[in-house]
């Protein structure tokens, strides 16, 4: 599909338009949590373990996916344990280890109040082209990366009194 004309804009503008995406994509998060009857915190982790599909995660893994500490995943996930979200499953390879399921009707719920956003974001993504949707996605990546990276240097700080 041909892309759609699209009007200048300056990297200052950009950045301008990506924290109003920002601040919004975090008000609708805390919606989304909300809804579901928890914070933010517990749904990036409930969102690693869907990601993660069959191969499921152990609770160290779930601290590094959503750069959170393995004290912080305890409370996590006796919280989306008792609302229903999860399930621990003894690791097959190593019985001192459980890994982390997400509930099938767990999956449903977070399925249907996403779908919708997700189906409205599919049709945004249609008016790009190819070539756009890939730096679209350079870009997010790249971007997350980079600030993952801040986000260690000013936990270093921390550490070191800064």
């Amino acid at each position: 599909m041909p892309a759609e004309p699209r009007p200048t804009a300056t990297p200052a503008q950009a950045l301008e338009a990506m924290d109003l995406f920002i601040a919004t994509a975090h008000l609708g998060q805390q919606e989304m949590a909300q809804r579901l009857g928890l914070n933010v915190t517990d749904l990036l982790c409930f969102a690693c373990v869907l990601k993660a599909g069959e191969n499921l995660l152990t609770a160290g893994d779930l601290a590094e996916h959503a750069h959170v500490t393995t004290g912080a995943v305890t409370g996590i996930l006796n919280r989306l344990e008792r609302g229903g979200y999860v399930t621990r499953v003894p690791d097959p390879h190593d019985r001192r280890r459980v890994r982390v399921a997400a509930l099938p009707d767990a999956v449903t719920k977070v399925v249907a109040l996403y779908q919708p956003y997700y189906d409205r974001l599919d049709t945004v993504f249609a008016g790009y082209s190819a070539d756009e949707i890939a730096v679209l996605h350079d870009w997010f990546s790249r971007s997350t990366n980079l600030a993952l990276a801040y986000i260690e240097e000013l936990r270093a700080k921390d550490v070191e009194g800064e």
